[in-house]
């Protein structure tokens, strides 16, 4: 068992080896000569998004628990991309793997897990937790939860984590150490990571988690109360969440700022014209954020840089974000926003 689990590290770590750091974008904003803007792109991992880095770290964290052994099968609650992420491992291990997903999931996350060798199991949103401890208990495999072991799996310190990534690409620049971080919550193991390593380097910068509609981490952040919950789901799939996961830490966060779906579904149309390229929806809500920072920077005369973060791509959304007529038959009107977007890019102003 030992050799096995050994192996399967190196396997891990191998692929970690062969994998290059994901790029630092810097996106020109004409308007705002002392602000720059940075976009971590986490879409360029081998499966695609920001979720790679947590199912390493999940899987080398269940490897050396003890929790994974030869044979294992592996199941996840996801809204996609940690399930497609996780399915590209358990493949890489030779691990039978299932994803317990929404049954609103995009097609096109769907068939990458599939093509990666994952099976898809399709619930309502609201019976993902409880139908992934039944089918680990049923199968005898183990039930990854990332929502659970997201911030405890990944090491804040260092050991490649997105924070010490990113303030490395920082150090060349013309504000090296950033005025603000943004990005938005799934599990929140990110902002978690992110949060602590600002604490432990004991940076000036400060954190803000942006937060979609149909989520209760900003009222959880506000008021305290963890046992909220809400009935209906994130329409921003990966980020979101109707419950506070065990991974929301709201003590390193220093702002959160609420969304609307709309808006992050105009950012990232803006973001198009500007990068000649698509980008997931949860990046349009960091986005969102990240201007409205930016121009209360500018407002006030502050000069300075902003890091936010492209979590996948937008070939995952082509029917829905990208289509029009998805759009409007939700009721979602991208217009006005994008009208503001478009007057914040020629001013630097962002009015309401």
């Amino acid at each position: 068992m030992r050799d096995w689990v050994n192996t399967a590290i190196a396997k891990i770590e191998a692929d970690l080896t062969r994998s290059a750091d994901t790029h630092l974008i810097r996106l020109d904003l004409p308007a705002l000569n002392d602000i720059t803007l940075y976009l971590k792109d986490e879409s360029i991992h081998p499966t695609g998004s920001l979720k790679h880095r947590l199912a390493r770290s999940l899987f080398l964290y269940g490897l050396c628990n003890g929790w994974i052994t030869e044979g294992t099968p592996i199941i996840e609650s996801s809204s996609g991309s940690t399930a497609v992420s996780e399915a590209y491992f358990a493949r890489l291990l030779g691990l039978r793997f299932i994803a317990v997903i929404p049954k609103s999931t995009s097609v096109e996350k769907i068939n990458q897990i599939e093509f990666y060798g994952g099976e898809c199991h399709k619930v309502e949103s609201s019976q993902i937790y409880a139908e992934s401890h039944r089918l680990a208990g049923e199968l005898g495999g183990h039930y990854m939860d990332q929502f659970t072991y997201a911030e405890r799996a990944t090491d804040w310190r260092s050991n490649n984590n997105i924070a010490e990534s990113l303030f490395s690409q920082m150090t060349a620049e013309r504000y090296p150490e950033p005025a603000w971080v943004v990005m938005s919550a799934g599990t929140g193991g990110t902002s978690a990571t992110i949060g602590r390593y600002i604490r432990y380097k004991r940076l000036r910068t400060q954190l803000c988690v942006a937060d979609p509609e149909h989520s209760v981490f900003f009222d959880v952040y506000r008021d305290g109360d963890r046992s909220r919950t809400l009935s209906t789901p994130s329409n921003v799939e990966g980020i979101g969440r109707p419950r506070a996961e065990p991974s929301f830490l709201p003590g390193v966060i220093d702002r959160m700022v609420k969304v609307p779906d709309a808006a992050s579904y105009a950012a990232i149309h803006f973001l198009e014209g500007l990068l000649r390229r698509k980008c997931g929806g949860s990046t349009g809500t960091n986005l969102f954020a990240t201007l409205q920072i930016a121009a209360e920077m500018h407002r006030d005369g502050r000069s300075g840089s902003l890091v936010t973060v492209i979590c996948d791509p937008g070939e995952r959304y082509l029917d829905t974000y990208y289509n029009s007529d998805w759009l409007a038959e939700r009721g979602f009107d991208t217009a006005p926003y994008r009208a503001q977007l478009d007057a914040f890019y020629k001013t630097g102003v962002f009015s309401v």
